[in-house]
């Protein structure tokens, strides 16, 4: 017969045991917490199915958005619904390329999108930039799906000033 490995027996006997601890631990003033958390279906019991949402519609108005702090990339002003972003497609770049926007109208891609990773320029959007839905997103006429106390850059600036002046 072989040895068994005593760590291993230790290790098969805690994962055994370890689940009647914790029942055995978790009092009834912890049940009542975890039954009163916050969540996304509302009162609706974990036994029954939450009637979902509706989708909401994807704001179509083709007018720049303003950005929230620096760097931020700019979001998508309109529907991108059937658009193709592939390895061998991207319908973006059929109006937001280099040599496209002159007829499309549309705002080039930035020039920081034609670059490599070590800052050389190249004849083709990078390929580390090329699936736009990594940092650009359609906005949604939705309301949040939770609270939301983010304040953009401009606004802190301009009470830091205020704050600055008064003392």
């Amino acid at each position: 017969m072989k040895k068994i490995n005593l760590a291993v027996i230790a290790s098969l006997l805690m994962l055994a045991i370890a689940p009647m601890m914790f029942s055995l631990n978790a009092s009834a003033a912890d049940k009542n917490t975890v039954n009163s958390l916050a969540t996304l279906r509302d009162s609706t019991p974990i036994d029954r199915q939450k009637e979902p949402n509706s989708i909401p519609k994807v704001v179509n108005k083709d007018i720049k958005q303003g950005r929230n702090y620096p760097m931020q990339p700019p979001v998508i002003p309109h529907t991108t619904r059937s658009y193709e972003v592939n390895l061998n497609n991207n319908k973006c770049m059929s109006c937001h390329s280099r040599h496209r926007t002159e007829k499309s109208q549309a705002p080039m891609v930035s020039v920081t999108h034609y670059m490599d990773r070590d800052g050389n320029f190249l004849a083709d959007v990078s390929p580390r930039r090329y699936f736009c839905n990594q940092c650009h997103i359609t906005q949604l006429d939705a309301e949040p799906l939770v609270e939301n106390t983010f304040t953009d850059m401009h606004s802190l600036m301009k009470e830091k000033t205020a704050t600055t002046e008064q003392h």
